[in-house]
């Protein structure tokens, strides 16, 4: 009998400290404001809703790809080793062995004006990632500027056209109909080298 009142109540113990644990307070920390909320909630989706007010020229682009850039892009945008390619060069570059980047790499073949199924991702990645060690600190005109930059010397526009919130998704790029995310496994890597 006495087993039994020592299960029972271990049982009930065990029960109360569930409870207690699923209960909807802690006491730890506050729920998060609008504001808060609305600066995390920075994504672009294809439509370009979420953009914001800006413009930029391939022109202004240029300017800014010099300053901020070329440092590690290179100033024709392929000729550096350890960032990404972003424009397709004119001279045929060797396959194997001489480009040293983040995997995936984004080489001439793979360049992200070429390559991105929306000219938004474009925009989004140079909001977000954008200039590396300073990422976020660039305004709206100039990512809009650096996008149109890119998109014009990767032969997707013409330097003419004004970028901003209601161009630039209606930019048409070369591979809206080719994109396909990758088939991916459980276990395998996300990131590998695709021959």
């Amino acid at each position: 009998m006495a087993l039994r009142k020592l299960i029972l109540g271990a049982a009930a113990f065990c029960f109360c400290q569930i409870v207690w644990a699923q209960s909807p307070a802690y006491g730890v920390g506050r729920k998060p404001t609008a504001e808060e909320i609305k600066a995390w909630d920075i994504s672009i989706g294809p439509t370009g809703k979420e953009l914001p007010a800006g413009h930029g020229t391939a022109k202004e682009g240029a300017a800014i790809y010099k300053v901020k850039c070329a440092g590690c892009h290179g100033a024709d945008g392929y000729s550096k080793n350890h960032a990404p390619t972003l424009i397709q060069s004119k001279i045929p570059r060797p396959k194997e062995g001489v480009v040293h980047c983040l995997e995936p790499c984004v080489d001439d073949n793979n360049t992200m004006a070429v390559h991105s199924p929306y000219a938004n991702v474009i925009w989004d990645y140079i909001n977000r990632g954008m200039p590396l060690g300073r990422e976020g600190s660039l305004k709206p005109d100039e990512v809009y500027s650096l996008t149109a930059f890119l998109l014009f010397r990767n032969n997707v526009i013409t330097e003419a056209e004004l970028m901003s919130e209601t161009t630039l998704p209606a930019v048409k790029m070369p591979n809206v109909n080719g994109f396909a995310v990758a088939e991916w496994k459980h276990g395998t890597p996300r990131l590998q080298r695709y021959p």
